[in-house]
């Protein structure tokens, strides 16, 4: 059976509760817990006492005994309401600080391969991408287009110029032409 618990306005950004999270999803209860104890991230003190809170739901809730069963089948960070506070600076301005938060939701199932029907990620809830992209048509089968207009084409060079050769008429930044009349 599948068991849930959250923590939420928890006051740890998103993203670094992420990072915690990536590193116990689909291990064993033991196992995470373990991880958790040594991960030095602030992140994995909050994420620990929700994967207990987990644990215990499963047990109270479930009657499940054999603990060694239980897998971290879920596990995200969805972002929470971001506390807005103004730092002052030089000159008068002002920058913002944003304080954020996150709600940590971790699943436990004691079923072989996780749950019975998986667990949908975001990713799997967006639309599929289109099979084939179709090719854009050449300009001029287009509507609405001329025919097959001739396309300027880049006259040849002349002979190349070396790098440092001035051209006539061109005066340079520190020199002055001297006309004679």
């Amino acid at each position: 059976m599948r068991t849930l618990a959250r923590a939420r306005f928890v006051r740890v950004s998103a993203r670094k509760a992420r990072l915690v999270l990536d590193q116990i999803r689909g291990k064993s209860v033991g196992e995470a817990l373990a991880t958790l104890q040594y991960t030095p991230r602030a992140a994995a003190r909050i994420v620990e006492k929700v994967l207990r809170s987990a644990i215990a739901n499963a047990e109270h809730n479930h009657q499940v005994r054999n603990l060694d069963d239980l897998r971290v089948v879920y596990a995200v960070a969805d972002g929470g309401p971001s506390m807005k506070r103004v730092q002052p600076r030089a000159m008068g301005r002002a920058f913002s600080i944003r304080h954020r938060s996150s709600h940590l939701t971790i699943g436990v199932s004691d079923e072989t391969n996780g749950a019975v029907r998986p667990v949908p990620t975001p990713r799997e809830n967006a639309p599929p991408a289109p099979a084939e992209v179709q090719a854009p048509r050449p300009p001029a089968a287009r509507k609405g287009r001329a025919a097959a207009r001739p396309t300027p084409k880049a006259a040849p060079k002349s002979a190349a110029k070396p790098k440092g050769a001035k051209s006539k008429g061109s005066t340079s930044k520190g020199s002055k032409s001297k006309e004679k009349t």
